[in-house]
């Protein structure tokens, strides 16, 4: 079984798999040469970047990542204005410190390789390290593969394996069906299942303080995304498309319309909450993945949406709405991807949409069967996404593509409310599709930057 805290996961932009996946194999290649006791031996480093990584990792600031990474840094603890002041001095002295203790010589253009013309058969997402002595004797050798998610799987493990827990859980869960009858059987609401889950790992307050803390990284984005406190957020978004932010504007005119009668205000708040988040990831601010920093802004829109617009919100409910969203993600991440790069955005947007609306749906007093519903709903509608970011950036189409499947996400939840919990269509069968389209999918839509809105819009 997976965890909660596998599927929420703290870190930085623009992309969970382009730079969080590749900061998190950099910090394990570079942890790898210390335990063989080879580190001080290490003269030069050689990156090979494979396939989607390679295609669109200049937009999606892979290299970045992969620099973090081997400086010691991890995705949950950098500190974003620390960032690029580091990247300006290694670029200045050649020099980069290894773990934050063997300096090394190292040039970001000569030493990271972008082949996205190749591809390892085992995922489009895979990096090679090399490390070399002073006479060039290569050192060490490693592979990994950013499956999605800030997700990274050690080349030699099955590319579908990833960090489970160890322990036993009560309830354990593989599919939807599987899902259901755990809840029917014991009584019990999704999210509640899950926590009694989670406790197998964790004591309780552990869970909740965890969850909670969660709820505040994805809240400070939002007001970063703002522009509260974040002077920042008056500049243009970073990349060739100088792509202005929207959400500041879009919520000082929010306030400034407070009070005014207008029945689809909700909606635009809506659409604020999602662009805050996204525009702070595409200037690779902190979020938390959920289930993708592609696709971070919908499951914190929804959140905010019921926390401002549901007069019964409360911390026990943003609890239950994530041990709900995280639930549904992990039928996907166990039985499809959530992975642009192999199955489209209907693997990020489409989850975190699908997600988002069975959470909501379970606030707001849905039966487990209406949560299936939401759920289900949230993903057919989604069904063929493609992954087309335009310049390779996590901008165009990507910020408005989270606010449209927040919006999609609510609607969901409401017609499954609407509803009695029977449906035809199941959620497991609507993830087989998922995973089905996704393979049918032509390898220019997954995250290439080579067919769709990413060759049809002219960059300026």
């Amino acid at each position: 079984m997976l965890s909660v805290f596998d599927i929420f996961k703290i870190g930085i932009g623009p992309s969970s798999s382009h730079t969080v996946g590749p900061m998190r194999a950099a910090l394990m290649f570079a942890r790898s040469l210390e335990t063989r006791g080879v580190l001080a031996q290490v003269a030069r480093l050689r990156v090979d970047l494979f396939g989607s990584l390679g295609a669109t990792g200049h937009g999606h600031a892979t290299d970045q990542g992969v620099i973090l990474g081997l400086f010691g840094d991890a995705p949950d603890t950098v500190r974003p204005e620390t960032v690029q002041p580091r990247l300006e001095e290694l670029r200045r002295t050649g020099r980069l410190s290894l773990l934050g203790t063997t300096p090394i010589d190292f040039d970001r253009v000569r030493d990271i390789a972008f082949r996205g013309e190749e591809s390892l058969p085992e995922h489009p997402n895979a990096m090679c390290f090399t490390a070399f002595a002073a006479d060039g004797a290569t050192l060490a050798e490693g592979r990994y593969f950013s499956v999605g998610g800030g997700f990274v799987v050690e080349g030699g493990q099955a590319v579908a394996a990833t960090v489970a827990a160890t322990a036993a859980v009560p309830h354990p869960f593989s599919t939807g069906d599987e899902l259901m009858a755990q809840c029917r059987d014991n009584g019990l609401s999704v999210a509640a299942l899950v926590m009694r889950n989670e406790c197998a790992w964790r004591p309780e307050p552990e869970v909740r303080s965890g969850l909670l803390r969660i709820w505040g990284v994805m809240q400070q984005c939002v007001q970063r995304g703002f522009g509260i406190d974040n002077p920042l957020a008056a500049q243009a978004l970073p990349g060739p498309l100088r792509m202005r932010r929207r959400a500041p504007e879009l919520h000082r005119e929010l306030l400034a319309q407070a009070g005014a009668a207008d029945p689809l205000a909700a909606m635009d708040w809506v659409n604020a909450f999602a662009m805050a988040v996204n525009e702070e990831n595409a200037a690779g601010g902190r979020v938390v993945t959920a289930p993708t920093n592609g696709a971070a802004g919908v499951v914190p829109a929804v959140m905010h949406y019921y926390q401002r617009f549901v007069p019964q919100a409360s911390d026990e409910g943003i609890v239950d709405f994530l041990l709900t969203a995280a639930a549904i993600g992990m039928l996907y991440k166990t039985n499809a991807s959530i992975s642009g790069a192999e199955v489209g955005c209907q693997g990020e947007v489409g989850v975190a949409c699908s997600m988002a609306a069975g959470a909501l749906a379970a606030v707001l007093g849905a039966t487990p069967a209406q949560v299936e519903n939401a759920a289900e709903i949230g993903m057919e509608h989604n069904l063929g996404l493609t992954c087309d970011p335009v310049g390779g950036m996590v901008q165009i189409p990507c910020v408005e593509r989270n606010a449209m499947g927040a919006v999609k996400a609510i609607n969901a939840a409401r017609m499954a409310l609407r509803g009695d919990g029977s449906h035809y269509v199941s959620l497991d069968a609507v993830i087989r599709t998922m995973k089905q389209t996704g393979e049918d999918m032509k390898a220019t839509y997954k995250e290439t930057s080579l067919g769709g809105l990413a060759v049809n819009v002219v960059e300026c």
